[in-house]
């Protein structure tokens, strides 16, 4: 136990006496394409049982307390016990910036956490979340009764539900749960390109890319489900109700 203390205790040291303390020392840049590639491999070895776990020692930790956080993805998701992420995609301390919120759902709070990541820290890449067996969307689809301050988090998932009904007439019950939690996905990515002008601004500028995902509480599986489908629709739409001149 002493030994495991001096050698990150010397990890610690040496990492401070070589000029790393600049937060402008970012690590190699890593585009969309090879964030997503890195979650898609990490989530591979994590489903099949041959995870490696890297980048969670305390040389790591000694590196990431002096060079500052260069996370390569920003991730919303829930805050259900069962969806670990670092483990989830195998990835290690100051890997991914994380959102956890019960439903994934997007608010001014997770929007601004989301805004940190992906403008002030540079994150290329921007994952919502949703998993299967959500409580908070099953609750919003079964039209549970819930107290407190649950009720609005619910209610925010009510307008997904909604549309996964329509889309879904047959569908009721626990068994609108998995074209909910989808709907509730494109809805927090659809906030995000409305309401956020920092995650709009960088999806235009092509120095981001959002995508949705769902992650499987049995297999472990991640199931990407890509950009929103009307992304293009909701950039110009944007776009155009920020350049239409004020009526007198």
């Amino acid at each position: 136990m002493k030994t495991s203390i001096a050698v990150c205790g010397l990890a610690l040291w040496l990492s401070s006496q070589v000029g790393l303390v600049r937060a402008s020392d970012h690590e190699s840049a890593v585009t969309p394409a090879e964030a997503i590639h890195r979650l898609q491999e990490g989530n591979v070895r994590f489903s099949e049982g041959h995870a490696v776990r890297l980048r969670g020692d305390c040389e790591r930790r000694a590196q990431t307390a002096t060079r500052g956080q260069h996370p390569f993805v920003t991730i919303l998701s829930c805050s259900d016990s069962r969806v670990p992420l670092e483990l989830v995609f195998d990835q290690g301390i100051g890997d991914i910036f994380v959102i956890r919120v019960a439903g994934n759902v997007c608010g001014t709070d997770e929007m601004g956490s989301i805004e940190y990541g992906v403008d002030h820290l540079g994150t290329p890449l921007l994952v919502v979340l949703g998993h299967t067996q959500c409580g908070a969307v099953t609750a919003a689809a079964t039209e549970a009764e819930v107290h407190d301050h649950l009720k609005p988090l619910v209610e925010k998932i009510a307008p997904a539900v909604s549309k996964a009904r329509a889309a879904h007439p047959d569908l009721r019950g626990e068994a609108l749960v998995p074209a909910g939690t989808e709907a509730n996905v494109w809805q927090a990515a659809e906030e995000l390109l409305k309401n956020s002008p920092a995650t709009r601004h960088r999806v235009q500028a092509g120095k981001l890319k959002l995508v949705g995902a769902i992650y499987d509480v049995r297999s472990g599986q991640v199931r990407w489900l890509g950009e929103h489908p009307q992304q293009n629709r909701l950039l110009g739409s944007r776009n155009q109700a920020s350049t239409r001149p004020a009526s007198h």
